[in-house]
């Protein structure tokens, strides 16, 4: 008699193995497709924050605060980066208070950022290329106003709207997720 052999042979392991890292990868690009998503998401309605945050302080302490956008080159890839200015006799120089809350930040280089202002006279975006004006396009006056328009965040590489933030002239700040109002429902 011959004694009969059990298991599998190695040809069905290397097919079961090959299922399991393609299932994982799958697995691991949605997750990290979520992860850069709400990574934005934390971003925009960080700089609503801080905006809020300058109009409040640029109230108390009587002097107008300023959003710096400015669109940075690098190994050749473009980002969109943002600063806080404060204006001073001096010019407009980065805030001395609050360090940690005003620090500059940068969007991923696969996002792109449009600003839209009512006054058409507005700067663009700077860039490396032109001379760094310290200029911010956004100004939260001492008065409690703001310069009213709004920022559009596409991906680069679709043109999809990812998200839209519009603001007013008392600086009242609406999120849209996908550049779309939400629903009275929340939907």
């Amino acid at each position: 008699m011959t004694a009969r052999q059990s298991g599998f042979s190695l040809l069905e392991l290397l097919v079961v193995l090959f299922v399991v890292v393609v299932i994982t990868s799958m697995v691991t690009l949605a997750v990290n497709t979520g992860n850069e998503d709400r990574k934005l998401s934390a971003e925009v309605a960080n700089l609503a924050d801080v905006a809020n945050f300058a109009l409040d302080e640029a109230q108390l302490s009587g002097r107008d605060y300023g959003l710096l956008l400015r669109r940075d080159f690098q190994d050749g890839q473009t980002a969109v980066s943002y600063s806080w200015r404060e204006r001073r006799p001096e010019g407009w120089l980065s805030p001395d208070i609050a360090a940690d809350v005003f620090e500059a930040r940068q969007f991923d280089a696969g996002i792109d950022v449009i600003l839209e202002l009512e006054d058409l006279s507005a700067p663009p975006l700077a860039g490396d290329d032109e001379q760094r004006d310290e200029t911010p396009q956004v100004i939260f006056y001492s008065s409690g106003e703001t310069t009213p328009g709004s920022l559009v965040w596409t991906d680069a590489r679709s043109g999809r709207v990812l998200w839209r933030a519009d603001w007013d002239l008392l600086g009242r700040f609406d999120l849209l997720p996908g550049g779309v109002p939400l629903d009275e429902d929340g939907d």
